[in-house]
């Protein structure tokens, strides 16, 4: 295995079509569930207003919203 962080492959008869475009990332934040010690990373609803999501094990509903005065970290703690 080539470690090399520049090592190209080039796979004969394989090419990407010319009008492929990369989709933009989706803002997310992670949090951390203590209630089941679950880690999962929940992104911004589609009106863009707050980040969404749930526990992954027992469904526990969080939501941090979006605002002006708002925080940069990245990372939250669900309890």
């Amino acid at each position: 295995m080539n470690s090399d962080p520049d090592f190209v492959v080039d796979i004969e008869g394989l090419s990407e079509p010319e009008d492929c475009e990369v989709p933009p990332r989706r803002a997310w934040i992670g949090v951390h569930f203590e209630c089941c010690d679950a880690y999962v990373r929940i992104y911004k609803n589609a009106e863009g207003t707050a980040y969404e999501g749930r526990c992954p094990r027992c469904l526990q509903k969080v939501r941090a919203r979006v605002g002006p005065d708002g925080t940069s970290a990245r990372f939250f703690t669900a309890k």
